[in-house]
């Protein structure tokens, strides 16, 4: 865990389309200063701004993506990859100028961003870095799914999904995560869905900008489609981890604790983020005391909030 807060070095720009829309859209990342978190400008047509802040409090619809909305009803869609990405880089301080309704998909992962974000460099800022620590479980139930968070020394992820399709089944991905085993691990993993969701999805304005290039597709004989099939194994939990860890993301800080989920997605993931939150028995903000260079040892103490901190919501 890193002691103080970072941002990127340089300005850097990528463009592509939107899974969903389709629409071409370009993004710029910019550093922004100590204390900004992340924050995104959608650019209209007439070359004004509208600001939407990377939090759980502004997520709007969950059907199929996390998608953030202001006060004005200014609307950025299919947000997770881009702030997974984020989080396992440690950034967090970024203004992210987007002139479309969604990020664009790319190839469905959060690696090309990664490798964006590591073009532009990394900036240790002066101000100590905040986290949240889990204090006590925290969980939402939803039918046979639920998701929680469980206090643990470290940040770690127990994604659980089950599918009745055979080529995925019963697949769940454990372990603490860090910035090397989020690139390693977790960031090639990408998006998949059901042919035979195809014409319902088109016929809905969806997946307009979906293909083989984006998404991991399986067809009606239960086989992956895709020319070279899966990266992982278990590639499809994977992805699942990776999109829990950009909806968690909109914490407003990094988390210290357990998440636990099973057959789980943007929904629930924003729903006990919320729940956790919103009670404040079941967390305290913390930062690292002292210098680890000197003591190995280096604790983490707790820190006043102030009243307009991301996590009080």
């Amino acid at each position: 865990m890193r002691d103080f807060q970072t941002t990127i070095a340089e300005r850097i720009s990528l463009s592509g389309a939107g899974v969903h829309s389709g629409t071409p859209v370009t993004m710029a990342f910019a550093p922004a200063d100590p204390d900004t978190g992340i924050v995104f400008q959608r650019i209209d047509g007439s070359g004004g701004s509208h600001e939407i802040r990377a939090l759980v409090s502004e997520v709007g619809t969950t059907d199929l993506s996390t998608t953030l909305a202001n006060r004005a009803g200014v609307t950025i869609s299919t947000v997770e990859h881009v702030m997974a990405a984020i989080a396992g880089a440690g950034i967090d301080n970024m203004v992210i100028e987007i002139d479309g309704p969604e990020v664009p998909i790319l190839d469905g992962t959060s690696a090309a961003f990664l490798d964006a974000f590591e073009q532009a460099g990394f900036v240790r800022q002066a101000a100590k870095r905040r986290f949240i620590r889990i204090l006590k479980t925290s969980r939402i139930e939803a039918g046979a799914s639920w998701a929680e968070f469980r206090p643990y020394d470290g940040t770690r992820y127990e994604v659980e999904i089950d599918f009745e399709t055979p080529v995925i089944g019963r697949q769940k991905f454990a372990g603490d995560m860090d910035e090397t085993i989020f690139r390693k691990e977790i960031s090639r993993a990408r998006t998949f869905g059901f042919m035979r969701d195809v014409e319902k999805l088109w016929a809905a304005g969806l997946a307009l900008g979906s293909s083989l290039d984006n998404s991991l597709v399986i067809g009606d004989d239960h086989s992956v489609i895709n020319p070279g099939g899966l990266r992982f194994k278990d590639e499809f939990v994977r992805h699942k981890t990776l999109d829990a860890i950009g909806d968690l993301a909109l914490a407003g800080a990094p988390f210290i604790g357990c998440f636990r989920s099973y057959r789980g997605g943007h929904r629930l993931n924003a729903a006990v983020l919320r729940a956790l939150l919103s009670d404040h028995t079941a967390f305290e903000i913390v930062e690292m005391a002292g210098k680890r260079g000197q003591n190995r040892g280096a604790s983490l103490v707790a820190v006043n909030a102030p009243v307009f901190a991301p996590w009080a919501i």
